[in-house]
């Protein structure tokens, strides 16, 4: 295998601390939370304790000032152990940084110490009913009123930490009749009067996730919870553009993680479990389709290494980011799939890792943008436009 260049010792050691962390915090209590839809509150608190949240953050704000390899090494690992009810990645690495990037000084230094301690749980609220991939198709309207406060009036769906949320950054039409051109993004808390949170949705996979529905009906937002304030009214657009890529990367981080872990999974199942008189691994079939496998999962790990080498040199273009999330996601699909079918009937027994992989997988082809939307962003790079 060619050997990765990404990590120093630092981030090894990290990735060593980060592991044990796992093993006291997460890795006991994971099928419960998978039970009862979310992982429980306390786990927060205790990451942000030992410096697990916000790792890329200023140290004023309470964070590490980190690189994001050590964020990089997080999704590895959670992803690896099958542990995708922790939300770490979306608060850490996309909520903070939008409040970092284009926040107010206020509200840096109002929300940043408190997502760094889990004090506040941190979400995004894009999606909507009929608003899914399309942002510029979004309904929710947040309407100025005479005391400069914000009428904000619609619903979000799909909305990952949406139950444990205490912020939610929320996407909404400031100037309707401008379309993606009067797009805001909104700063909302948890107790809002008309915010409210709906029914936890049980999903195929990603059962630990806690992922809801929220509402908004006549939130009145006070001026000073747009985010960035009045240069940024109207730019939310600009803002969701500009983070997309390294969310995008997220999910491709992600998807290499999990594929090698089911890989390894099942080269170590196919050793042990015997059929007529042999381990299923001594069949050519299933050497040859291991094989074809790790291939194609070396290759996916070489591009993802490369892309988050641009990102770190903030070089990452959103057609290279939506290249690494649709191939990576599709490759994700085609190995559970593959390495289920090794496992035969136990490979569709949930206590089985194998199992609960294959359909984590499934959604990494849906969200952060369909993959049929990053074909039409790469096309659109090369010069190519549909009607």
């Amino acid at each position: 295998m060619i050997e990765r260049t990404l990590f120093s010792a630092d981030h090894e050691a990290f990735r060593d601390s980060f592991r044990r962390f796992m093993d006291k915090e997460i890795a006991p209590f994971h099928d419960a939370w998978e039970e009862q839809g979310y992982i429980d509150r306390a786990v927060w608190n205790k990451a942000g304790e030992n410096g697990f949240l916000c790792m890329a953050m200023p140290e004023q704000y309470g964070g590490a000032g980190a690189d994001l390899l050590y964020s990089v090494i997080q999704f590895e690992e959670l992803w690896a152990r099958g542990f995708t009810g922790v939300g770490f990645g979306l608060h850490s690495e996309i909520v903070a940084p939008y409040i970092e990037r284009y926040g107010t000084d206020a509200q840096k230094a109002h929300y940043l110490p408190r997502l760094a301690t889990g004090e506040m749980i941190g979400a995004i609220a894009m999606s909507e009913p009929a608003a899914g991939s399309d942002l510029q198709g979004i309904k929710t309207t947040a309407i100025r009123q005479a005391d400069g406060s914000y009428l904000l009036n619609g619903s979000k769906t799909f909305i990952t930490n949406g139950w444990h949320a205490d912020l939610v950054i929320v996407v909404a039409k400031t100037d309707p009749s401008a379309g993606a051109k009067g797009t805001s993004l909104l700063l909302v808390e948890r107790g809002m009067p008309g915010f409210e949170k709906g029914k936890r949705l049980k999903k195929l996979g990603l059962k630990a996730q806690d992922t809801s529905e929220l509402f908004f009906n006549d939130v009145r937002v006070p001026a000073d919870n747009i985010l960035g304030g009045d240069a940024w009214k109207n730019r939310g657009f600009i803002c969701l553009m500009e983070q997309l890529p390294w969310e995008r990367l997220q999910i491709a981080i992600s998807a290499v993680a999990a594929s090698q872990a089911a890989i390894d999974t099942t080269v170590a199942y196919v050793k042990d479990r015997k059929v007529f008189g042999q381990p299923v691994g001594n069949y050519q079939n299933t050497r040859y389709k291991l094989a074809e496998l790790q291939t194609e999962v070396q290759v996916a790990q070489v591009f993802v290494d490369k892309c988050t080498e641009l990102l770190m040199q903030d070089k990452l273009d959103t057609a290279t980011a939506s290249m690494a999330k649709y191939w990576t996601s599709d490759l994700q699909c085609k190995v559970m799939d593959e390495c289920v079918q090794l496992h035969g009937g136990y490979g569709y027994m949930w206590e089985y890792p194998i199992t609960r992989a294959y359909a984590d997988a499934r959604v990494q082809r849906i969200y952060g943008g369909t993959n049929e939307i990053m074909k039409e962003v790469i096309t659109r790079q090369m010069g190519l436009h549909g009607r």
